[in-house]
């Protein structure tokens, strides 16, 4: 997800740098995120500094805090851009089927490298509310986007229990893995990620009748 900006450069939401208008202030903000996204490949985090961006890009740390609060607010927009084509939402066919593989699917990417970095950036936002606004555009509105769609759906198959919105349906579904990811007390295994959407599922999804 891009995130998507009202007409003279102006945020869609609080916390928000403008974003850039020119060709040159255009052509320096996608270098500057190119580089924060090859140095959360190669190092996460910690490795994407202000400093490395610099280095990276050949833009200078002024023109950066120009564009971004904080070296957190960039790499959680650069890997917001890098993650918006991962793990597509399915169409099985059911909703119990589209929303288990969905769920499988962002086990798996959470198991992986992106999982590090997806834990890192939500940790550092704890600290740096600021960037939690580009966390929240730029990457978790896109992941949130693809789920409701797959429950509107649900919604109109008949399938799902219409006295639950699709907010909480989200949380339910998907707030486990995050919570595992971070206290690491589970493994984001297939198996365990079957479990959770049964589990979930069991009260988000009508029951058919006897």
């Amino acid at each position: 997800m891009t995130g998507t900006r009202q007409p003279g450069g102006a945020p869609t939401r609080p916390g928000l740098l403008a974003h850039p208008t020119t060709p040159r202030s255009l052509r320096v903000h996608d270098a500057a995120l190119r580089a924060a996204a090859e140095l959360l490949a190669e190092g996460g985090l910690p490795a994407t500094t202000m400093d490395a961006v610099v280095a990276r890009s050949g833009v200078s740390k002024a023109t950066l805090y120009k564009h971004w609060p904080s070296r957190t607010a960039l790499a959680a927009e650069a890997f917001g851009l890098r993650m918006a084509d991962a793990a597509a939402p399915p169409d099985t066919g059911s909703a119990r089927g589209d929303l288990t593989e969905h769920l499988r699917q962002v086990s798996a990417l959470y198991a992986g490298d992106h999982g590090l970095v997806f834990a890192q950036l939500l940790a550092a936002c704890v600290t740096d509310p600021g960037a939690g606004s580009y966390f929240r555009e730029f990457f978790l509105q896109g992941r949130r986007d693809a789920v409701a769609e797959l429950w509107r759906r649900a919604l109109e198959r008949g399938e799902a229990d219409p006295d639950i919105d699709g907010e909480t349906a989200i949380d339910l579904l998907f707030g486990p893995l995050v919570f595992r990811l971070m206290a690491g007390h589970l493994p984001l295994t297939r198996q365990e990620a079957d479990r959770i959407a049964a589990a979930a599922l069991g009260g988000l999804l009508r029951r058919p009748p006897p």
